[in-house]
């Protein structure tokens, strides 16, 4: 029995392909900062999705997403000619919003914290 099914192993291929052309062959400046931090490829192997992460604030994420866009032919081609599949998954690209909802979690925590110091106060 296989431990991961095949989709599962072309999601951490093109992750981990799509981080090296993002790195090396990529020039957009919106993309400079932005890191792929997940894929899903679908079951039948017909659609990719494609998460990233990027610092600096809404204006960034929209400029990254914009960029992704524009980039989204380059990408899939060379995604193409380096995975060696028989079909090449459509491409789509998302903000991966996991590292927004944890530092809002420490956040809340940093709270909670500080204002149990302060209604502990003995007089």
């Amino acid at each position: 029995m296989k431990p991961f099914s095949r989709s599962d192993r072309v999601s951490g291929l093109i992750q981990k392909v799509l981080s090296d052309i993002l790195k090396k062959d990529i020039n957009d400046p919106r993309l400079k900062m932005a890191t792929i931090t997940g894929v899903k490829v679908s079951r039948d192997l017909k659609t990719a999705r494609i998460y990233f992460s990027i610092s600096g604030g809404k204006q960034n994420i929209k400029n990254a997403a914009s960029g992704f866009e524009s980039a989204k032919g380059y990408v899939k081609r060379s995604l193409a000619g380096k995975l060696g599949l028989r079909y090449m998954p459509d491409i789509k690209f998302f903000y991966d919003e996991t590292f927004d909802y944890g530092s809002h979690i420490d956040e809340l925590l940093k709270q909670i914290k500080t204002g149990n110091g302060s209604d502990h106060t003995t007089s």
